[in-house]
């Protein structure tokens, strides 16, 4: 399960949003089907703070704006180095799992879709990704945030072991 941490509060115009999927839900009833639609938004401001929202609706632009309102509710904060992340590290969530590993400067990202959206609004702009197991984009997602919500930095290390290194 994702990390439950406290509410963090950031100004709305300084997120960024990126729809990762919309999908049909069908409600069979007497007279036929009812539809609803399902999104999935991660919002982030480009500076180390991610969140990810899902909304369901009767219409697509209805939950793409509650999953957007749902991902600001979660935000949380992610440990960079410099435009990559400071060591590999494995995320795993279902049956996705994705291996995130740092990478030069100007190699880019690395990544399927729906993790280079992730990474986007994370302001990570320099990272190798490979996923193994489900490529199911939500889990993969879900998969990438429990592995970034995992990364120790140099400076939160030495706050742990109380010493330099």
């Amino acid at each position: 399960m994702l990390l439950q941490q406290r509410r963090i509060q950031v100004d709305p115009a300084e997120l960024l949003s990126e729809t990762l999927a919309v999908k049909r839900c069908a409600l069979v009833v007497k007279g036929g089907r009812r539809f609803s639609f399902s999104a999935f938004v991660v919002s982030g401001n480009e500076n180390g703070l991610i969140g990810l929202g899902h909304g369901k609706a009767k219409e697509v632009s209805s939950s793409i704006e509650k999953a957007g309102k749902d991902a600001r509710k979660r935000l949380i904060p992610v440990e960079r180095h410099g435009s990559t992340i400071p060591h590999r590290v494995v995320g795993k969530f279902g049956a996705s799992r994705i291996l995130l590993m740092p990478a030069a400067p100007g190699t880019g990202v690395i990544a399927c879709t729906p993790v280079r959206a992730l990474m986007q609004v994370a302001g990570i702009h320099d990272i190798l990704t490979k996923s193994f197991g489900s490529n199911n984009p939500v889990n993969l997602v879900k998969a990438t945030i429990a592995g970034l919500v995992r990364l120790r930095g140099r400076a939160t290390v030495e706050k742990l072991r109380g010493v330099r290194l």
